[in-house]
């Protein structure tokens, strides 16, 4: 394991709910050095689940404009990962 936090935040939108309801999928903003295997073992350790699989994606950041600025927002790594099936993660429990 490396000496950085792996796992970022969840991302949590109408398609993350939708996958988390019908595929048992979890979605994750994560190090953008992290591995497949380091992040299935993270979301292990971290809400005691069982990972069945884990992907990744490399998203690129989109370019803004104020006026004749321009900018870019950071480039960042997204995990969507799938739970053994029956297991679930509540990230907003009592609220």
């Amino acid at each position: 394991m490396k000496d950085y936090d792996l796992i970022k935040r969840p991302i949590l939108t109408e398609k993350t709910n939708i996958q988390k309801e019908e595929y048992n999928q979890l979605s994750f903003e994560v190090d953008k050095r992290a591995n497949r295997l380091e992040i299935g073992d993270s979301i292990e350790k971290k809400f005691n689940v069982n990972v069945v699989g884990v992907r990744t994606i490399n998203v690129k950041g989109k370019i803004k404009r104020r006026g004749k600025i321009t900018g870019k927002r950071k480039d960042w790594k997204k995990a969507i990962v799938t739970l053994k099936a029956g297991e679930r993660v509540d990230f907003f429990e009592g609220v």
